[in-house]
């Protein structure tokens, strides 16, 4: 049977959100759901970007059925840039549509760079959230207030030369959150894993399997 694909458009508070969603290869059916937010939109950051496609495929191969998006403005998605916050609420917005078709299943909320900050904002108050997979974290913002008490379990997954977020300045960050957590570095020249998407891949599907 050929794995499940498809195109949506969510009803999100500024307009209709584009998002794709796609099944694990390899099962009959998946194991677990995920939510995968992509990089900032002001600076090119769609839902298919290489870091993003490589995390989703990470989560597919550990047998999740993920669901991507492209916040507001980007793309086909209506609306405008908010900063963040209403970002945020798209990110929202789609993971209801996610669990609302997988009302059974755990569910996981992933994110690079700008999405690993959504993925926080998000999952942080949420009590049944399995994980959060921060990749790419930018150390550059430094509000955090909401993310310091966070007791959800929190995995941050680093390049070693991330020039937007340092992996000294992630570490001592991490070292002041709450448990759970977890810290792990990927050699790789840039922030974007330029040299190393095939570990990143590997690293995330075995996140999602402990």
């Amino acid at each position: 049977m050929a794995r499940r694909i498809e195109s949506h458009f969510v009803p999100g508070p500024a307009g209709k959100i584009e998002a794709l969603l796609e099944e694990p290869e390899h099962l009959d059916a998946p194991t677990f759901a995920a939510l995968v937010c992509h990089p900032h939109p002001q600076h090119g950051g769609t839902m298919h970007n290489k870091v993003v496609h490589r995390i989703a495929r990470g989560l597919r191969s550990a047998g999740a059925v993920v669901l991507r998006f492209n916040y507001r403005g980007v793309n086909l998605s209506e609306g405008f840039y908010d900063n963040g916050i209403g970002e945020t609420e798209d990110a929202r917005s789609c993971l209801s549509f996610l669990l609302q078709r997988y009302s059974t299943l755990p569910y996981t909320i992933a994110g690079f760079s700008f999405g690993s900050r959504v993925a926080l904002r998000l999952g942080c108050p949420l009590p049944d959230v399995t994980r959060i997979i921060a990749v790419g974290y930018p150390t550059k913002y430094r509000e955090k207030d909401w993310m310091t008490n966070c007791p959800r379990d929190k995995v941050f997954v680093q390049s070693t030369h991330d020039e937007h977020g340092p992996i000294e300045e992630l570490r001592a960050e991490v070292a002041s959150l709450a448990e759970p957590k977890r810290l792990i570095q990927i050699p790789s020249k840039d922030h974007f894993f330029v040299d190393a998407l095939p570990q990143l891949e590997e690293t995330i599907r075995g996140i999602a399997t402990s």
